[in-house]
């Protein structure tokens, strides 16, 4: 699971374009905050900005290749924030 500041959905898009990976689930407005000092995004008056989360299931093998490229995007755009989390998937139907 990708989470990430909305100014940031083409890259994300564009990135996994690159890496080939063709099935996801894209939730384009989501509420929080970073636990690393990540202001919120809650699109209201105080705090307008909003985040989008994209959801893929890969194969093992490519886990690490997305992180890179998740950490490489948050290296070169600090101020809007992306992160990656990884669960283990053991069964699909």
């Amino acid at each position: 699971m990708i989470v990430y500041n909305q100014a940031l959905t083409e890259r994300v898009g564009y990135m996994l374009d690159q890496l080939r990976v063709t099935g996801f689930t894209q939730w384009p407005l989501v509420n929080g905050a970073g636990t690393n000092g990540g202001e919120p995004r809650m699109g209201t008056h105080t705090w307008p900005e909003m985040n989008s989360a994209t959801l893929t299931v890969v194969e093992e093998d490519m886990v690490p290749l997305i992180l890179k490229y998740v950490e490489r995007l948050d290296n070169v755009n600090k101020e809007n924030g992306i992160r990656a989390f990884v669960w283990d998937i053991t069964q699909t139907y």
